[in-house]
């Protein structure tokens, strides 16, 4: 396993992967290394569930960590295709968070959770000595629906275009470029930067994935999260057992991304970019999903297609899994820079 972020597939399959407790009927998808939910079928209808910490970064504002936090956690559910519906969290907070921070916190949350549907049905909430931000516990939510309504992240067919919305380093330049305004300025054109930080509300991929998986068919989607697109993308073909070929350029880039990631030497196409959707959807479909993204005013494009193998190709050459995402390490690097000014 990395020193910072996830664990690799390796790590999961020698020490997680074994040791699942009980064989049960119910549970019609398992934990598999990135995938983003399970599934347990209870009665009938499908029951979707992810795990997320609850990360708030306070250099962002309350307000707008919160937002992103609650994005987090419903993230996942989402790209089953069934809407989020129900929500467990536990915090642990710092010892220095005020009474009206948390305030802040919560309301962003009961905000966005009463706009998508969802229900908050239990939780932990304390302070402790220890608990450092930006990560203060953790959540699992929920979405419920019929089984004929979910879209599993191991969908992807032969004969399948692959739909990307957004693009590239969506979460590494709206995080870094936040963070780090005053390091930016000056050495990166000011439009440039503004653009960068304009990228921090399209760090959810909930809208996205509700849109397409409504406008259908949808086989498969995947929040690129750690590792990015080519990361994502990876886990999409392992999951299904198939191989997938993208043209980059075909991939829609958002203005500031490219400036940002220069910046910051990071390589926008395997840098954390939660908000970027991938979608695999069957050839009768792309025209639909694609029309329906445009009119919510959600950038995407058909960028490659599914077909027989394995692995990723971009442009016709293999592309690997990048192990590890540049945006810890850099994240850390700045947080100096910034403490040192």
């Amino acid at each position: 396993m990395s020193d910072l972020g996830k664990a690799d597939r390796e790590f999961f399959d020698e020490y997680i992967y074994p040791h699942l407790g009980a064989d049960r009927e119910d549970v019609a998808l398992g934990p598999q290394h990135g995938v983003d939910f399970g599934v347990v079928d209870v009665g009938g209808r499908a029951v979707a569930m992810a795990t997320d910490p609850i990360f708030v970064m306070p250099s962002l504002g309350f307000e707008r960590a919160a937002w992103f936090a609650f994005h987090i956690l419903v993230s996942d559910v989402a790209v089953s295709g069934l809407g989020p519906t129900h929500l467990s969290v536990d915090f642990n907070l710092p010892p220095e968070i005020t009474d009206d921070q948390f305030e802040t916190v919560w309301s962003t949350f009961d905000r966005e959770a009463r706009e998508l549907g969802v229900s908050v049905v239990t939780g932990h909430t304390a302070r402790y000595a220890g608990c450092n931000y930006p990560m203060v516990g953790g959540a699992t939510a929920v979405s419920v629906g019929a089984f004929d309504d979910l879209v599993r992240p191991d969908g992807a067919r032969v004969g399948d275009r692959v739909v990307i919305t957004k693009g590239p380093a969506i979460e590494a330049t709206g995080l870094l470029s936040i963070t780090f305004e005053s390091l930016m300025r000056g050495t990166v054109d000011d439009d440039a930067v503004d653009a960068a930080t304009d990228r921090f509300y399209d760090m959810s991929p909930v809208r996205d994935a509700l849109t397409a998986a409504a406008a259908g068919p949808v086989s498969a989607m995947h929040d690129a999260t750690e590792c990015g697109i080519y990361g994502g993308l990876y886990e999409m073909a392992r999951a299904a057992g198939v191989r997938i070929d993208v043209e980059r350029d075909a991939v829609p880039v958002q203005p500031g991304v490219l400036a940002a990631c220069e910046f910051f030497d990071v390589d926008p196409w395997s840098s954390i970019s939660e908000g970027t959707l991938l979608l695999t959807v069957p050839e009768s479909g792309v025209e639909d999903v694609l029309a329906t993204l445009d009119d919510e005013g959600i950038p995407a494009a058909d960028v490659g297609q599914v077909s027989e193998g394995s692995g990723v190709y971009v442009d016709g050459e293999y592309t690997e899994h990048p192990g590890v995402d540049p945006f810890w390490a850099t994240f850390e690097e700045y947080m100096g820079k910034l403490e040192a000014e």
